[in-house]
């Protein structure tokens, strides 16, 4: 059975829920992965509010419609990242400058979010966990191993609490590995979940957007770490070097056709999704195929349109027979 293709709505949170229910159903989607921000979800309404959350879960039944996994992307930034301006933009408007705050709130509404999941019979919350050191990536001036560790071990400690309400209550937290994050390669997500050994509800939301342009290969992170992978994205970036751009970037904003890499609708980059599928087949990943759409240079409902038929194109079964198990004579 083909996995269900599913659209996050992090990029469609100002249009309202219903409307895009409406809007998702019609672009070709088995359901949503759910934005906890915008006109979406609002997890603290939600935690206090059943009805709330039963109009929530009417209006996707009546759409024909499933969610297997709530987004909290924006509100984690706020837990693992500490006064920046940048955050004043994902936090209620009244917090404006106030870091201390702006945690305070990120850290009560994770808190909630396992039981808003658990309202909503969804075991998956998807999510950023923020960092403390991003700003340490080039390590000059020089960085100790023991700031970096000292990272590590802040995320651990805002986080452990959060990954103690997700056991209670059955769900397990997907980080989208990402650059920003404490985890956004490969060998800084083998270290992080080193650091939460002992959390099985912390794992992997695989997105192979972010991996490709650094130059790791997504179906080889994927592989390495299946066993930690609770949720898949469906994204796609291009890498257009032309000898004057750089991977990382030149401070110019996404869709400029002048930076290193920009992402693309899906199909249209350079991330094989042949591959990754053929890795989830091999350990047979039965959840979601979420496409998170972002391109720039692309009209958003056209382009979403077209990745959904494209996810069901490329999500082929795996065998289930030796292709030379006919070659016999007998």
């Amino acid at each position: 059975m083909a996995r269900p293709v599913t659209l996050m709505t992090a990029q469609w949170a100002d249009i309202p829920f219903d409307e895009m229910c409406v809007l998702a159903k019609k672009m070709g989607y088995d359901g949503l992965e759910i934005a906890c921000w915008g006109s979406h979800i609002d997890i603290n309404r939600a935690v206090e509010d059943p009805d709330y959350v039963e109009w929530i879960l009417n209006t996707l039944k009546e759409n024909g419609l499933i969610c297997k996994a709530i987004a909290v992307h924006t509100i984690g930034q706020c837990v693992g990242d500490y006064d920046d301006p940048r955050l004043d933009n994902f936090a209620p408007a009244e917090l404006a400058g106030k870091p201390d705050e702006i945690r305070a709130w990120a850290v009560k509404t994770m808190l909630n979010a396992p039981k808003v999941a658990k309202m909503m019979g969804v075991h998956i919350i998807t999510g950023f966990v923020g960092s403390p050191i991003w700003k340490y990536l080039y390590s000059f001036p020089q960085t100790s191993e023991k700031m970096i560790e000292d990272g590590y071990q802040e995320i651990y400690d805002l986080w452990k609490p959060i990954m103690d309400e997700c056991k209670k209550y059955d769900v397990k937290f997907a980080l989208e590995v990402h650059p920003g994050e404490i985890a956004f390669d490969y060998y800084s997500t083998k270290r992080l979940l080193e650091k939460f050994a002992d959390c099985p509800e912390f794992g992997i939301n695989f997105d192979p957007s972010h991996l490709i342009w650094q130059g790791v290969t997504p179906h080889v992170f994927l592989n390495d770490f299946i066993d930690r992978v609770y949720h898949v994205h469906m994204k796609d970036a291009a890498v257009t070097l032309d000898g004057k751009s750089g991977l990382l970037g030149s401070h110019i904003d996404f869709g400029d056709l002048r930076r290193g890499w920009n992402f693309r609708s899906l199909g249209h980059g350079d991330v094989n999704f042949e591959d990754i599928i053929r890795v989830l087949n091999a350990y047979n990943y039965q959840g979601p195929l979420s496409v998170e759409w972002e391109d720039s240079g692309m009209e958003r409902v056209y382009g979403a349109t077209e990745a959904a038929e494209f996810v069901r194109k490329v999500d082929f079964a795996p065998s289930d027979v030796a292709f030379d198990a006919a070659i016999a004579n007998k």
